[in-house]
């Protein structure tokens, strides 16, 4: 597995122990808990001495919790209702300067929120690759280090007075439809891939690296968007007002572990409420839902509705019948913060209607003011602490550069590679020609929430630096393709050169938040441009496909004039030199795909049907390779590379006994053992130790190429005699592993039996089926007892 550490982060750690050392040695002399008004306030950070350190919430031998009450106690009502938005209003006579909640972090600092700016002393920041391009590389230890290189840079931008310390990311919803839009900022469309990206994302980027139980946090991620939103503008549906119908079973294995692994085992300090309604109420105001998140799965932080959420509710959605109840279902159901001004404007009139209590107020602010103290707002000034030294020289590094291209490198999927087309000797190619709208362009390499990136490279720029005769043709005026004006000109630059990229695919004008697409086929007519290309290329082409949505490119996996198709998603600044070291073999691909890709005929389901499981009564197909029943144009999972690997399973147990370990192990237990529709299951519930049942498989992996290569291993389970509902089959592990030609290595993937093995039933409680389960990897399979 490739292991990456910036320079900047080690540096922080070697900063981190210092400071507790520090910190522990200081708590030992209380500051003064008098309430005396500070002579001279700071502009920018409170509780600065000698001036601002007389209170009790700047004094940090108190508890978190402790300071966070004492701050509220001291505000008056009209006060505390400035703090309830995310431009929340300074108190001045506290000493406590305005904040802006939010602020953007995807795959790099982004320029969305308006707490991010690029026209101070750093004028740009390291761009990564859109986060489904850097899941497509299944290395955990790859997306942690992305996450703490952004940390890096994030805080150094606080230091500057240009970003913020609370970031709205990760957006880990799944990728439930190939049209979503924003599709391309999640992880992928398996539940599994998307909970260990939010865990490693949230850990890194907060500061996990604290330990010990500190409360303290680096930076405040947020999980997003809570929760089964995934559409964004199709036919008369909009988010806005969109009412998801899930059932049961659907949330609980599908929809929801992601949120439930970034709050329980990520310890996210923030999650956002999404626009949609969740079976007829609006997600802000499901009380059930967020209250689920801290008393089931610990969550302890601050809830943002995303922008304008809580307006929706009454102006849009008509779920509540005036503004003022609109603020009271929000508050009552337990969010915190709006991002906009709706509770600003109506939270008064609410409370004096008596729709709103102060006591929903005070502990919307005792949510918001805790994370601002764990993030050290409250703790004087920031240049003496941990973080304070970091600055425009820990930004835009040569160590997160590289990052960003090993990132790119991992996550490119090779998707076809007709009789070893690629990789390219270069010095067999003399000229080369370079086509398409995108190809020479970097403003598209990041896709959304994409921020002034450092030193962007286009697809075209990075072959030019291996080969001199190199030539580019757009062949279309942009992405849309609507004409065919340039085709003459590409079809010349192809026949003039030994061998052509042609570049197609996507870009934000296609899909994008509030845009979803309509059709999988390739824009306009860049379809026919490529098969011109093909046709007058003197050799068979390599096609390179840019964007987020799957795409039914069917038409060149079977044309023989294309010998090969590479995926790259938005591969970020390094990009551009990403895929020309690939096309020459300097690096073996590796990626895989996140996310299915259907054929065209997909568009005939209704993106506005939330259910998973496929309904053949209805000619309902379902979703993800999962519950997919029909053709796929590529299938979740698939990517080629340079080498063949083969398998073979090492260590795997016969079978898992649950003996000794139930609650109750009686069958007249309802939720120990039953038996419905003739299969035999217990309730996970019912498990009095799960970690007790984990166990490690141990795998063979044998690079049987000339070639080395890091390589994905993707363990799949299903159970042999299904229950209702039961997926076709479900990843359970997976890990990347650096790969010698010609030699076998050996890994191990650790199976906890409940979480992997199990699955939703009809009424949303989690089962695991007795009997045979069969364990999977490619070509290879093992089968497994459960017995109680």
């Amino acid at each position: 597995m490739s292991q990456w550490r910036s320079t900047s982060f080690v540096k922080i750690i070697s900063l981190l122990f210092l400071s507790l050392s520090h910190t522990t040695t200081a708590t030992k002399t209380p500051t003064p808990t008098t309430t005396t008004t500070p002579k001279h306030p700071h502009p920018k950070f409170p509780c600065r001495p000698p001036y601002q350190n007389s209170y009790s919430f700047c004094n940090t031998s108190l508890p978190i919790h402790t300071r966070a009450q004492s701050l509220v106690s001291l505000l008056t009502l009209d006060e505390k209702i400035l703090q309830l938005s995310n431009n929340a209003s300074p108190i001045s006579r506290l000493g406590i300067p305005a904040y802006q909640w939010w602020s953007e972090s995807l795959h790099g600092i982004a320029t969305n929120g308006p707490g991010v700016t690029f026209n101070g002393t750093i004028p740009a920041a390291t761009g990564f690759p859109q986060v489904l391009l850097t899941s497509a590389s299944f290395n955990q230890s790859l997306w942690s280090a992305i996450a703490a290189a952004i940390a890096v840079e994030a805080r150094a931008m606080y230091n500057a007075g240009q970003a913020g310390l609370t970031f709205w990311a990760p957006n880990i919803n799944i990728f439930r439809d190939p049209r979503w839009g924003r599709g391309q900022e999640t992880p992928g469309e398996d539940p599994t891939v998307a909970a260990a990206y939010s865990v490693d994302y949230v850990r890194a980027f907060q500061g996990e690296y604290l330990g010990g139980g500190s409360q303290k946090l680096m930076l405040s991620a947020c999980c997003k968007h809570y929760t089964a939103y995934d559409l964004e503008s199709w036919r008369n549906f909009s988010r806005y007002t969109f009412n998801a119908k899930v059932s049961k079973q659907d949330m609980e294995d599908t929809y929801q572990p992601p949120f439930h692994s970034c709050i329980e085992e990520g310890h996210a300090s923030c999650l956002m409420c999404s626009y949609n309604q969740i079976n007829g109420v609006p997600v802000c105001a499901q009380h059930d839902l967020l209250k689920k998140a801290r008393t089931e799965w610990g969550f302890d932080g601050y809830i943002t509705s995303d922008c304008d959420a809580v307006a929706i509710i009454y102006e849009d959605q008509k779920y509540a019948s005036s503004p003022e109840d609109a603020v009271a279902d929000v508050l009552k159901a337990g969010m915190d913060i709006n991002c906009g001004t709706y509770l600003l404007r109506h939270t008064q009139s609410a409370v004096k209607k008596g729709k709103v209590r102060e006591e929903y107020i005070d502990r919307a602010l005792l949510n918001l003011f805790s994370v601002q103290l764990r993030l050290g707002l409250f703790d004087g000034d920031p240049e003496n602490e941990l973080f304070g030294k970091l600055g425009p020289h820990d930004v835009c590094t040569k160590e997160h550069r590289k990052l960003a291209l090993e990132a790119a490198r991992q996550g490119i999927v090779l998707l076809k590679n007709e009789k070893k087309f690629l990789p390219l000797k270069k010095k067999m190619v003399t000229s080369l020609a370079v086509i398409g709208p995108t190809a020479n362009a970097t403003s598209n390499l990041g896709g959304g929430y994409t921020g002034i990136p450092c030193n962007p490279k286009s697809i075209f720029d990075g072959h030019r630096a291996y080969i001199q005769k190199s030539l580019y043709a757009s062949g279309c005026l942009n992405v849309s393709c609507q004409s065919d004006e340039g085709f003459e000109e590409a079809v010349h630059v192809a026949k003039m050169t030994d061998v052509v990229v042609m570049v197609a695919g996507l870009d934000l004008t296609q899909e994008t938040e509030d845009h979803d697409r309509v059709s999988l086929l390739l824009p306009g007519k860049q379809m026919d441009l490529v098969s011109a290309v093909a046709r007058a290329s003197k050799r068979p082409i390599v096609l390179i496909l840019i964007g987020g949505g799957p795409l039914d490119v069917s038409f060149a996996r079977d044309d023989p004039l294309i010998a090969s198709i590479m995926w790259v998603g938005y591969p970020g600044e390094a990009g551009g030199k990403a895929v020309a070291e690939v096309i020459f073999g300097e690096f073996n691909p590796g990626g895989r795909l996140p996310v299915t890709w259907y054929p065209e005929s997909f568009t005939r389901v209704p993106m506005n049907d939330m259910s998973m499981r496929a309904d053949p009564s209805r000619g309902y197909p379902g979703r993800t390779y999962r519950f997919y029943t029909g053709e796929v144009v590529y299938g979740f999972g698939y990517g080629l590379s340079y080498s063949k690997y083969s398998y073979k399973f090492l260590s795997v147990p016969d079978r898992i006994s649950l003996s000794g370990s139930l609650v109750n192990a009686n069958p007249n237990n309802r939720l120990a053992y039953e038996r419905k529709y003739g299969l035999s299951y217990i309730h996970i519930d019912d498990v009095a130790s799960c970690d007790a049942l984990r166990f490690y498989i141990q795998i063979s992996v044998v690079n049987n190429g000339d070639m080395d290569g890091s390589h994905v291993v993707m363990l799949f389970s299903r159970a042999a005699t299904m229950l209702k509902g039961a997926p076709l089959k479900q990843l359970i592990g997976f890990k990347r592993v650096h790969t010698v030609a010609y030699k076998a290595i050996e890994t191990s993937i650790l199976i906890d039996p409940c979480k992997h093995l199990s699955m939703a039933n009809d009424a949303g409680l989690r089962v695991l089926s007795l009997g045979a389960h069969v364990l999977m990897l490619e070509g290879v399979e093992q089968p497994i007892l459960i017995e109680k």
